[in-house]
C-alpha cells in the first residue's frame, strides 16, 4: 500500500472541481530581462491563482466551475469570455455593481530566475463577493471546492469563503486550500495566521510554500519545519499536506504517515513565476484520476516546469497529453528518476 492514493471523491457529482476567489488580469512584459519601469510592451492574460488553476484543470479535461466576481467593464468581459472558451462554467461568476475594478498584475522578468510582480488590488472586484452570491446547491455538485488564501484578505469575500467552506463540509465535498499569499490588502501577519489557520483546520488538501506555512503558523508555534507543519495539519484532519520549496522541489505528506518528494524537471526558464498554479492543477488532476501520490507529484512538477519556460500562465496551461509527452522526453534525456528523490 506504500504510496497509494487513499483520498476518495464522490464520483456522482458532476463538477470535478469548483474554484473560488481571485480572477485577475496579468500583463507580462514582452521586453524581457529589464526592470518593469523600462518595459513598454505587454501581453494581456487571464490571471489570479484560483483562475489559473481552473484553466489548468479544464485543459486537463476536467469539468470545472467557478464562484467569483469580476468588474463590470471590458476587463470583466475579457476574463469571463476566456473562461467560457476553456469550457469553464461561469454561471456563478457575477459582476460587481459598485464600480469595483478587476485586479491587475504587472509582472517583471529581470532574468530567467529573477522575477517580481506589482499588483493593483485597490477596490478589487473579487474581494466584493458576498455570502448571498455563494450557492450551496452549486458547491454540493463538486468533488472538490478550492479556496485561495487571497480571498480571505478582506470582507465580504472572507465571509463568503467561510460559508463556501461550510457548505462543502456539509455535502462531502473535499476542500482544497491553496495558501496563495499576496501581501496586498492584508493588515498584519496575525490576521493572515488567524484566517489561514481557520480554513486549514477544516480543509482536506493543503498546498503552499514554506514561507506561506510560516505565515499561517505565526500565532501557533515558534519553530517551523516541514515535518512539524505536516503533522500539525494532518492532525487537524487534512488528508494530504503539500509543502513546496521552489527550485528545491516539494514534498507531500499523507495521513497514513508517509511522505513523498519530487524535484523540478530541468528546463530553460523564461520567468520565475507561474509554475505553482500549473503544479497544483496537475497534482489535483492526478488525485482525481486515482494515481499514486508520487505520480501526482511528478505530473505537477512537470506542468510547473513547462510553465516557467513559457511566457503566460493561464494561456499556456498544458493538456494531459502534453505533460505526459514532456515527462517522457525528459526521462529519455536525463534518466527515469530525473525528478524523483
Amino acid at each position: 500500500m506504500i504510496g497509494v492514493n487513499t483520498i476518495t471523491f464522490d464520483n456522482s457529482k458532476p463538477f470535478d472541481i469548483v474554484c473560488s476567489g481571485r480572477i485577475a488580469v496579468d500583463f507580462n512584459p514582452v521586453d524581457l530581462n529589464q526592470p518593469l519601469e523600462d518595459c513598454t510592451t505587454f501581453k494581456k492574460y487571464l490571471g489570479g491563482s484560483p483562475a489559473n488553476i481552473a484553466v489548468g484543470m479544464a485543459r486537463l479535461g476536467k469539468n470545472v466551475g467557478f464562484i467569483g466576481k469580476v468588474s463590470k467593464d471590458q476587463m470583466g468581459i475579457f476574463v469571463t469570455k476566456f473562461f467560457q472558451k476553456e469550457g469553464i462554467d461561469t454561471s456563478q461568476v457575477c459582476e460587481a455593481t459598485q464600480g469595483e475594478f478587476i485586479g491587475l498584475t504587472y509582472t517583471e522578468i529581470l532574468s530567467p530566475t529573477e522575477s517580481s510582480i506589482l499588483m493593483n488590488r485597490n477596490f478589487a472586484a473579487d474581494l466584493s463577493l458576498t455570502v448571498d452570491e455563494v450557492s450551496e446547491e452549486y458547491i454540493k455538485q463538486a468533488k472538490m471546492f478550492l479556496i485561495s488564501g487571497t480571498a480571505l484578505a478582506a470582507s465580504p469575500s472572507r465571509e463568503a469563503m467561510l460559508l463556501g467552506l461550510r457548505y462543502a463540509k456539509k455535502h462531502n465535498v473535499k476542500v482544497v486550500f491553496v495558501l496563495d499569499y499576496r501581501g496586498y490588502t492584508w493588515k498584519s501577519k496575525e490576521e493572515v495566521s488567524l484566517y489561514y489557520s481557520l480554513v486549514a483546520e477544516h480543509s482536506d488538501i493543503l498546498i503552499g510554500s514554506r514561507t506561506e506555512f510560516d505565515l499561517m503558523e505565526e500565532t501557533l508555534f515558534q519553530d517551523h519545519d516541514d515535518k512539524k507543519s505536516a503533522n500539525y495539519w494532518l492532525g487537524k484532519g487534512n488528508q494530504i499536506v503539500v509543502i513546496t520549496h521552489g527550485k528545491d522541489g516539494s514534498t507531500a505528506y499523507t495521513r497514513n504517515g508517509e511522505s513523498f518528494s519530487i524535484k523540478p524537471f530541468p528546463v530553460k526558464s523564461l520567468k520565475g513565476f507561474g509554475g505553482g498554479d500549473g503544479y497544483t492543477s496537475a497534482f489535483l488532476y492526478g488525485l482525481t484520476e486515482g494515481w499514486d501520490i508520487i505520480d501526482c507529484l511528478e505530473f505537477g512538477s512537470a506542468s510547473a516546469a513547462m510553465l516557467i519556460a513559457s511566457h503566460a500562465c493561464s494561456q499556456d496551461m498544458p493538456s494531459a497529453g502534453e505533460v505526459t509527452a514532456f515527462i517522457k522526453r525528459k526521462k529519455e534525456e536525463f534518466g527515469e528518476m530525473i525528478a524523483r528523490v
